[in-house]
């Protein structure tokens, strides 16, 4: 099979699947979702002009970017896509499934007329910038490299409406678990650790997992005492060695870890602070209410799953990097919010839907082949599928329509 033949299959297939996910929109709004999605994916960005230079309509490039800025500014449909997404993707949610929020954010340092900028922390540079927040869930088993991009929302303070960032969080949690029900663990890192978010999970049965700060109040044994004094005289009966691989390099951790049953003060719930030395000065505290008793097992299943969402960053920028999020130049917020979710649908193809599935076997590795990395292809596997769809789709100049289709072709076609 030669790259045009795979590129007309993916083309077909990219087409059906965005169609699926846009199904119940307004037909000129679902032609436009599936144009996106290609020219996001052909491109590797989300600028408009490179999406209309994905397309290559025989009209001028400026009447395409009108058109496709026009159908951005559409309400309603970061709802309905980012709903499609999780409703697709909720069979593959197991009972202990982890679910990672992740609060990112996107620099635009350079940026005056974008509307309702705000001040973020720029990761790379450890300086305020102007940008945009975004609120993020990834599902992920222990153990296992499948990651699966549930939601991905860009929100700033300045704009109306906007409560507060545990809002925001609660926001993803509701709209998730409106068709996932009560499976999977939630998992928060340091930043999580609020009564604002503890509350809501307690009180909604769902199950959680947040990184702690030390000062964080804990009732053990009947006195109120701050998580790091708690967590002092800790029985640690377990070690394991870890590798972890930071900035291109692995290191190896040898850690310690155990367990203590806490309470939150004025709450009867029974939860677990899990004990991890070895990875710095201060030990690592997780609470959870996923019982977590004095088995090895039991407890590793515990430090594995907070482990994990290590990976969930890398996936965060597998999304920034791959579809050059960062460079995103519409104005007005609708469409900045709009043309984030867009950038959901196509991680989420191409992370599950290209990734996983039996049948598109043969089309993932032509893709992996197609990209072109000096040293091959790393563990992270996304990155390199993300640059082979993109080489496959450059090399064809029809967009994601024959010459001889008009109209979105029906959702139910199949690749072979």
């Amino acid at each position: 099979m030669n790259i045009a033949q795979v590129s007309s299959k993916l083309r077909v297939q990219m087409v059906a699947f965005s169609g699926k996910l846009s199904e119940g929109l307004p037909k000129v709004m679902r032609r436009f979702v599936a144009e996106a999605v290609y020219g996001i994916a052909a491109r590797g960005s989300v600028r408009l002009s490179e999406i209309a230079r994905a397309l290559g309509e025989e009209i001028s490039l400026k009447k395409t970017i009108d058109r496709l800025c026009v159908r951005l500014a559409y309400r309603g449909l970061r709802s309905h896509l980012t709903e499609a997404v999780i409703r697709d993707a909720s069979v593959r949610i197991r009972e202990d499934t982890l679910l990672v929020i992740d609060i990112s954010e996107i620099v635009k340092k350079y940026a005056k007329r974008m509307e309702y900028l705000c001040r973020v922390r720029d990761g790379s540079e450890g300086e305020l910038a102007d940008g945009y927040w975004t609120c993020d869930v990834v599902g992920v088993e222990v153990g296992e490299a499948q990651i699966i991009p549930l939601y991905h929302e860009l929100y700033s303070p300045r704009a109306p409406g906007f409560s507060s960032e545990n809002e925001e969080i609660l926001k993803a949690v509701d709209v998730v678990s409106r068709h996932i029900g009560g499976r999977g663990i939630w998992v928060l890192d340091r930043g999580g650790d609020r009564r604002s978010l503890f509350y809501p999970f307690l009180e909604e049965g769902r199950r959680f997992l947040v990184r702690l700060v030390g000062d964080r109040n804990l009732l053990y044994r009947g006195r109120v005492m701050g998580a790091r004094q708690v967590a002092v005289g800790c029985s640690l009966p377990y070690t394991q060695v870890v590798v972890r691989e930071d900035g291109g390099k692995e290191r190896v951790y040898r850690i310690d870890y155990g367990v203590r049953r806490v309470r939150l003060p004025g709450r009867r719930e029974e939860l677990f602070l899990v004990v991890v030395r070895g990875f710095g000065v201060e030990p690592l505290l997780l609470l959870t209410n996923v019982y977590a008793g004095a088995r090895r097992d039991e407890l590793w299943r515990m430090v594995e799953a907070y482990l994990t969402r290590w990976r969930v960053e890398e996936t965060i920028r597998f999304i920034k990097q791959s579809y050059d999020l960062e460079d995103i130049r519409v104005l007005t917020y609708e469409r900045l919010r709009n043309l984030a979710t867009l950038v959901l649908v196509v991680a989420y193809f191409t992370a599950v839907h290209v990734g996983l599935r039996a049948r598109l076997e043969i089309l993932a590795r032509y893709a992996l082949m197609a990209a072109k990395r000096i040293f091959g292809i790393p563990d992270f596997h996304y990155y390199a599928l993300a640059d082979g769809i993109r080489e496959i789709l450059r090399r064809s100049d029809k967009g994601p329509w024959s010459r001889n289709t008009k109209d979105p072709p029906l959702p139910q076609l199949s690749l072979f």
